[in-house]
């Protein structure tokens, strides 16, 4: 019982349910950016090279026969997979820089220092009178 236990309470940390919202937003987010490369950058990059599709590009290394399909190199899908890749790591370097700088915004401002207590405000006060004396 004391196992079933322990797995309990580590599956249900606040660090394991944020994970796992993390996994499936990011899941989402991958999505998002393949549909954007590649229904939105490439083909106007296509267009601009020819009119390629990228995704079909590839170099056959071996002629289909028959019922046994061809066998294929398809660097237009891992040119599709790179370009991808570069897009989700520049909006997530943008958002690590956003969230940066809101956190050294909040450290650059520093409290204000406590008021002087009143023995240090009496010190000065009789440094001020001794001073004018001589």
């Amino acid at each position: 019982m004391g196992m079933i236990q322990e797995f309990r309470e580590f599956a249900v940390k606040g660090n394991m349910i944020d994970l796992a919202v993390g996994v499936v937003v990011g899941g989402a987010f991958g999505k998002i950016v393949s549909s954007l490369v590649g229904d939105v950058i490439m083909p106007p990059i296509g267009l601009a090279v020819g009119g390629v599709d990228f995704k079909n590009l590839k170099a056959v290394l071996k002629p289909g026969e028959g019922d046994i399909p061809a066998v294929t190199l398809n660097y237009g899908a891992f040119f599709q997979t790179i370009f991808d890749f570069m897009i989700i790591a520049i909006a997530l370097f943008i958002v690590v820089k956003a969230i940066n700088s809101l956190r050294r915004t909040e450290e650059a401002a520093p409290a204000a220092p406590p008021p002087p207590s009143d023995e240090v405000v009496l010190l000065g006060e009789i440094r001020d009178l001794l001073r004018s004396r001589a």
